[in-house]
């Protein structure tokens, strides 16, 4: 009994004075001495006295502050994840978002590049299905120019063979979404979709045939001048319509060259406008499905980091 509390409870009648029968009261309740307790009790008894009461009330005490303890941890945990999962979530639609614009710039660039290659073809076509004409403007074509003379521009098709343009369509926002490892955040039918507009077949042979393909045609045509014109011919400048009249008659009946434009009209006319068609259709179809589940993150909504009505 060391202190004042342990004093007052002793002193039942409150005098200042322990008597002898307050003693024997006292050490009815007080519990259990020590000595007098097996070695488990023992073992969990704090001070002189093993009390019950006092036992169980401590034990009490115990485990409310271990519900306290484990309550706080569980909450914090999960408030900690659940405000990760929003932040991924947030990231998610962010990244739907700009794959959504930037397949619409891909349709953009595609259909100015089929616009742009139907007009080359159509031109070259033209050159291939007139080679054998007895006519020194064989090779000049011309298309309207209200700023020259007669309202035409004349030129040679033939001049501007080396010229080549690879499709390449952006793809920044992509190749960023897989750098930052948010990749991972998108729908899995969106992942299967965008890598199958990115990285699949149908890109994957539209620019190797307006790349490697094309461009060995082109250094075909190129070392054919370099090799045998240059030997034959007393000047060689294809810039000039000039020298494509002067020397109409040379440049026919070099059938290497002629073959080589019909390889190339070939790989335009049979692949790559054909792939440019299939390819902007695949474009068009994944927009429709950006849209869907655009539409459907945009019908969620959320409340501090907890989505309410989670369409998934």
């Amino acid at each position: 009994m060391g202190n004042k509390d342990d004093f007052d409870k002793i002193d039942s009648n409150k005098d200042g004075y322990i008597s002898r029968e307050e003693y024997a009261n006292a050490s009815k309740t007080a519990g259990v001495e020590k000595e007098k307790l097996n070695w488990f009790l023992r073992l969990i008894t704090l001070g002189d006295r093993f009390d019950i009461k006092d036992f169980f009330d401590r034990f009490k005490k115990s485990i409310v502050e271990f519900i306290i303890l484990v309550f706080g941890v569980t909450v914090s945990f999960g408030i900690e994840q659940q405000g990760g999962e929003s932040e991924n979530r947030s990231d998610g639609i962010e990244n739907l978002v700009n794959l959504r614009e930037e397949v619409d710039e891909m349709i953009s660039y595609t259909d100015t590049y089929i616009e742009q290659i139907d007009w080359v073809v159509n031109m070259y076509r033209q050159q291939y299905d007139r080679w054998e004409k007895e006519n020194d403007s064989v090779f000049i074509d011309n298309i309207e120019d209200e700023e020259e003379p007669d309202g035409k521009y004349y030129f040679a098709p033939m001049g501007g063979y080396t010229q080549r343009d690879p499709f390449n369509p952006p793809r920044v926002n992509f190749d960023a979404i897989k750098l930052d490892g948010t990749f991972r955040l998108l729908p899995k039918e969106v992942g299967l979709e965008m890598t199958k507009i990115y990285d699949g077949v149908e890109l994957s042979y539209l620019i190797e045939n307006t790349g490697k393909i094309e461009e060995s045609l082109v250094n075909q045509f190129t070392n054919r001048i370099a090799t045998k014109w240059v030997y034959d011919l007393p000047w060689v400048d294809v810039d000039y319509n000039e020298f494509w009249i002067e020397n109409r008659k040379y440049i026919q009946s070099d059938k290497f060259i002629k073959y080589n434009l019909y390889k190339r009209l070939e790989l335009w006319e049979y692949s790559v406008q054909e792939q440019l068609q299939i390819y902007k259709e695949s474009l068009v179809s994944s927009t429709k499905m950006l849209d869907s589940v655009i539409a459907v993150r945009d019908s969620e909504y959320e409340f501090i980091w907890w989505v309410l009505n989670p369409k998934d």
